[in-house]
């Protein structure tokens, strides 16, 4: 039967602030070996046997992000396809979504294995194994989820009861002194958020407990773009559409009211990496117990977790504490208290803070910029372009622009005038020139753009032609 992996890639991932923010989520997190928990799940699922595809479910505006990572470890070719949400609904539209779309392209033999992006799985083996015996059931008839064994009385996780491969119920949150009794008791597993199941029984369990839910991303399915390449396929659902569809997770919609679930108890290493605690505990420790990311020196200090980026990080007599540092944020907090982080995002968003959404490094379809700094008038900017690649031809009312060349060649157009740009040349954009900046080289183009005007917010842009349909 044909296999087909899924990654839910979404969420804000508040707890992991300030590296974690809205356009820049917890899967693109990088680890200390440089992937990213996008780049894990990723490898994961490729390393499955019988993989036809690599479905992504995921926000549209993290599309192209999301096609660089995989670029960039997708070595063996593995198919991808992509559905691309306009905002979130949680899981149970996404999994809605992912099992139409494989019905459709494969019929409704075709088993999915529902996998989250910012897991962690450190026994490729065991988890392969769990799988395994997963297909089986599902291919029966059945839902499975993985359930994991547990080793320590979480109350951060839902709990499973079970009797071997037989779910009895399904368990929210439990206080300390449950989750103790829960561990206690030996048949009570932790929700891994994994679940296997074919895409007819998805669709006719869903029909039968959460039909508004399919319903109404049926009908978004029917009203959306596809694009379709070979070794590609990319469903761009439809905004108005998408609005009808309820926001409820598929615990709540269909997990907890089936009476066709399954378990697979398994220990495959799992973590939600949830807390920079779980982050930190990935990095060895020096023999006070630091963990160390980046240029820290600490000196009578014990048990901190440091995670720096582009400056030295000095602490002094401390302990127990958890630093990150990035280019625009900094966070101090106390080691048992890291859940509470996401208050700190909250307070930010209230604010209309930018900080809760974006970093100073921007990614966009065509490659980054940084803001290196600016002014009440002024605003200066690193971009660049990668090989190939080309912004919008786009107009800006309120600002003019200065650009430098500092590295490569740019091909401009700057109203009715079309040239070359080199290296340590530049060009002046006036506010209304209709302009579009190119990379028509094999190596990155590297410019500093200076911006000079009364407004400098970035939706100051009129895009006349887009070759990412922004337009």
């Amino acid at each position: 039967m044909t296999f087909i992996p899924v990654i839910l890639s979404g969420g804000a991932g508040t707890r992991l602030w300030p590296v974690s923010r809205e356009f820049h989520p917890k899967p693109f997190i990088r680890l200390p070996d440089s992937q990213s928990l996008l780049q894990k799940a990723f490898l994961r699922a490729a390393a499955l046997d019988d993989v036809a595809e690599i479905l992504t479910v995921t926000n549209r505006e993290l599309f192209f992000k999301t096609e660089d990572e995989y670029r960039e470890i997708n070595h063996s070719g593995m198919s991808t396809s992509f559905i691309l949400e306009p905002f979130g609904r949680n899981t149970a539209a996404a999994i809605a979504a992912a099992a139409l779309h494989a019905s459709k392209a494969y019929g409704n033999e075709a088993t999915l294995l529902i996998l989250a992006a910012d897991h962690l799985i450190s026994d490729q083996t065991a988890f392969s194994d769990a799988v395994r015996k997963a297909r089986a059931l599902a291919e029966s008839g059945h839902l499975v989820t993985l359930g994991i064994r547990p080793d320590a009385p979480e109350t951060g996780y839902g709990y499973i009861e079970a009797d071997g491969t037989c779910v009895s119920r399904f368990v929210e949150k439990p206080s300390a002194q449950k989750a103790a009794e829960y561990v206690a008791a030996g048949n009570y597993l932790w929700n891994s958020g994994i679940f296997c199941f074919t895409a007819g029984t998805a669709i006719s369990q869903m029909e039968q407990h959460a039909a508004d839910v399919l319903d109404t991303v049926r009908t978004c399915m029917e009203a959306s773009r596809v694009v379709t390449a070979k070794g590609f396929s990319q469903t761009d659902l439809d905004t108005t559409c998408f609005e009808q569809v309820p926001s409820i997770s598929i615990d709540y919609a269909l997990m907890e009211k089936s009476d066709r679930l399954a378990v697979v108890p398994c220990d495959i290493g799992w973590s939600d990496v949830g807390s920079w605690n779980a982050i930190g505990a990935l990095t060895g420790s020096d023999g006070s117990g630091n963990c160390i990311e980046g240029e820290a020196i600490l000196h009578d200090s014990t048990n901190c977790y440091v995670r720096g980026e582009d400056r030295v990080v000095g602490m002094v007599g401390v302990s127990d504490l958890v630093v990150i540092d990035t280019a625009d944020a900094l966070l101090v907090a106390h080691k048992e208290r890291t859940q509470e982080v996401k208050e700190i995002v909250r307070q930010l968003s209230e604010r209309g803070h930018e900080s809760s959404k974006i970093h100073r490094l921007v990614h966009r379809p065509w490659g980054t910029y940084t803001v290196l700094g600016g002014g009440e008038r002024f605003k200066i900017k690193r971009i660049e372009v990668k090989p190939g690649a080309s912004l919008s031809l786009q107009m800006h009312y309120h600002r003019s622009e200065h650009w430098i060349v500092v590295n490569g060649m740019a091909k401009v157009i700057n109203g009715e005038k079309e040239m070359l740009v080199n290296t340590n040349e530049s060009t002046y954009i006036p506010a209304g020139n209709r302009h579009r900046l190119e990379n028509p080289g094999k190596l990155p183009l590297v410019m500093i753009e200076v911006q000079c005007g009364e407004y400098l917010a970035e939706d100051d842009i009129v895009r006349f032609e887009d070759t990412y349909g922004r337009v």
